[in-house]
């Protein structure tokens, strides 16, 4: 389940927002989104993986919030946990090089986020 957006690491870029299929964030206007409906998350860690900035933390418990704090979450280095342990964080841990998803990520991405072209993409 989600558990944490960090508002100094967002960007307010809203890639979470567009990403989410359970619609558990929303938008704020000139500002970073929140986490509305939290029951609703389905934990499939999408939000994290697509996070540009490592701004998310997902929990692997599906049905009920841990209550770690971010300040927890920092000290242990679990931003982006599950991005970097499939691979798909360019230059982190667990690499991109041999990952074929990867490709698709990217292009994925950039069609989330309209006039956006990301680094490494031929989309």
């Amino acid at each position: 389940m989600i558990e944490i957006l960090s508002e100094t690491r967002c960007t307010s870029c809203n890639v979470c927002v567009k990403a989410c299929p359970a619609n558990v964030f929303d938008a704020v206007p000139g500002g970073v989104p929140i986490i509305a409906r939290q029951d609703d998350c389905q934990t499939c860690y999408l939000c994290e993986i697509y996070c540009p900035v490592d701004a998310l933390y997902v929990a692997i418990d599906p049905e009920r919030p841990t209550g770690i704090t971010e300040a927890e979450v920092l000290e242990r280095g679990l931003f982006g946990t599950y991005a970097r342990a499939l691979g798909w964080k360019k230059g982190r841990e667990g690499g991109t090089d041999q990952d074929p998803t990867y490709r698709i990520r990217l292009a994925s991405l950039n069609n989330l986020v309209p006039g956006m072209q990301v680094q490494g993409s031929n989309s």
